[in-house]
């Protein structure tokens, strides 16, 4: 049975989506789940040219196809490891400092706990992720641009 989806919904985050500086909004209540991202360009766009966008509509019942299987497991594998550093907000992850910086840390780098190890941009602020024990850094979860959740994985220090 199909849920009845509210255009308007769409339209409005579409607009929200394209006024600020966000590259991915989510929209969920009890019956579907709407995902808009902007898709980068190589192009120069114009600041009041809307970005090309791609919507995905989810409903509960497609919801856990999303993520490829082996994708989900190896993060699920890391959620409860007391060596992996965790989100601490929602939030996008950036790796460096900038697109000109070396990245904070690359597998295999020894790192002290406190060092900063990734950044996280909530709400136009970005936020350093510490390594929360000394040790080597044996994987990295995520990449450049990637959208995490609270408590996701972002690396393992072992």
């Amino acid at each position: 049975m199909a849920n009845p989806i509210d255009t308007k919904v769409i339209s409005k985050l579409a607009e929200i989506l394209n006024k600020s500086n966000l590259t991915e909004l989510e929209y969920e209540d009890e019956a579907v789940r709407i995902c808009l991202a902007r898709q980068s360009g190589t192009a120069a766009t114009s600041l009041n040219a809307p970005q090309e966008m791609k919507q995905t509509v989810v409903t509960k019942e497609t919801e856990e196809k999303e993520l490829p299987d082996e994708l989900d497991n190896l993060l699920q594998n890391y959620h409860d490891d007391p060596n992996a550093v965790k989100s601490p907000m929602v939030g996008v992850v950036y790796l460096a400092k900038d697109a000109n910086s070396p990245a904070f840390v690359k597998l295999g780098d020894k790192v002290t706990a406190g060092d900063t190890v990734c950044l996280i941009e909530a709400m136009k602020t970005f936020n350093p992720v510490k390594a929360h024990k000394s040790g080597r850094v044996t994987k990295i979860l995520v990449e450049a641009g990637d959208p995490v959740e609270y408590g996701a994985p972002l690396l393992v220090i072992e």
